[in-house]
């Protein structure tokens, strides 16, 4: 019976997100990341909620917004938080056992790979390639990540400062993913009036458990891109 249920939601979450009208991501042209979303550029892009799925700490806001250029996808995801619960201080490792923000990007519904970035209030990254067979999937950093490849991240802290278990009111992530580290995946850039599936996701641990923050709600992890919402480019 609950694996009826199980299958039965997933179902109607999969029917519910291709009945969806997709967001729009508006252009812009390329600007400086700072970690603070400073630019006058983010003015172009209205805030959306990245509700909270689980409620085993405190009840707290995060919020985002997505701008794109010819040469790549700009984030910008603000959170309010109480305690950086950050102690990792390397690139490519576990970040997702702490405090982190996640996107995840299905640039073409016809293969089932997606690109995957993590990044910590500390501002460590977590940068994949994910294949993904029925559920069977596995990570894989990039090669020679570099010049144009690499992607451009900074993050800040408010009411404290950005130091592993400090007391805090809030974090914000600000990243550039250039195109080049996506290619080649199938419609990379993205053109004017094309889609892609989309979703950003926060994990935090203030409580000593992991609370969930999902654009798109999922059933069982953060994996199940056919459940990820749609995007359209302007």
């Amino acid at each position: 019976m609950k694996i009826l249920c199980t299958l039965t939601l997933i179902l109607f979450s999969i029917v519910a997100t291709s009945q969806e009208n997709p967001m729009t991501i508006h252009r812009t042209s390329d600007f400086e990341i700072t970690g603070h979303g400073s630019a006058g550029e983010w003015g172009k892009a209205d805030w959306f909620e990245i509700p909270q799925r689980t409620g085993n700490g405190e009840k707290m806001r995060t919020q985002a917004k997505v701008l794109y250029s010819d040469q790549g996808m700009y984030f910008l995801v603000e959170c309010e938080d109480r305690k950086l619960t950050s102690s990792l201080t390397e690139d490519n490792t576990d970040l997702y056992n702490e405090d982190v923000v996640e996107v995840f990007l299905w640039t073409d519904e016809e293969h089932p790979l997606y690109f995957e970035y993590e990044i910590s209030p500390l501002n460590y990254e977590l940068v994949l390639i994910i294949p993904n067979f029925d559920g069977d999937f596995l990570g894989w950093i990039p090669w020679h990540y570099e010049g144009g490849r690499r992607i451009k991240h900074q993050t800040s802290v408010k009411g404290g400062e950005k130091k592993s278990m400090a007391s805090v009111e809030s974090w914000t992530a600000e990243f550039f993913i250039p195109y080049e580290l996506l290619k080649p995946l199938r419609n990379v850039p993205p053109s004017s009036g094309m889609e892609w599936r989309m979703n950003i996701y926060r994990m935090d641990y203030d409580s000593g458990m992991r609370d969930r923050w999902e654009w798109k709600p999922i059933v069982k992890n953060f994996h199940e891109y056919k459940l990820f919402g749609r995007v359209r480019f302007e």
